[in-house]
């Protein structure tokens, strides 16, 4: 009489499926944090292209860029009336939103990063649409005079 095998799964079997899942999950997981990462660049790109028409908006009305930081001031936080100081605009900051020496005809628009996006490199955006991405956190260089992520 053949003996009657019990159904379920042995124990090697479940240990090499779980050695299996975490190869697929060491692969995996990097790339998605990479993606979460650029995304949320790629986001906060879009809210200073936002502010950049802010400045424009606001040199209209006082035929000047000076001023349109909090306080009156040339640099620090944007005016809370001109935009909010933090992308995304709601919920957790991930960039801190900056105006950097603004003149009457001249403005650099800075965004750091922070909390979970920390070390990702700040953006810049110049009055005449320069964009910039200090990737090594080392200031803006002329070889980062792009946004593009390539």
């Amino acid at each position: 009489m053949a003996a009657k095998r019990d159904k379920g799964f042995t124990l090697i079997e479940i240990l090499i499926a779980l050695v299996v899942l975490g190869i697929l999950m060491s692969i995996a997981l990097p790339g998605y944090n990479s993606q979460v990462t650029r995304s949320r660049r790629s986001d906060c790109m879009g809210v200073m292209l936002g502010f950049a028409q802010a400045m424009e908006k606001y040199r209209a009305v006082n035929y000047t860029y000076e001023g349109a930081a909090n306080g009156g001031n040339d640099t620090g936080a944007p005016a809370s009336t001109l935009h909010p100081a933090q992308c995304p605009i709601e919920g957790d900051a991930l960039y801190n939103l900056t105006i950097q020496a603004a003149t009457a005809t001249t403005f650099n628009l800075d965004a750091t990063p922070v909390g979970a996006q920390a070390g990702d490199g700040a953006l810049r955006i110049n009055q005449l649409g320069q964009r910039f991405w200090d990737r090594d956190g080392d200031g803006f260089e002329a070889s980062e005079n792009s946004w593009s992520t390539d």
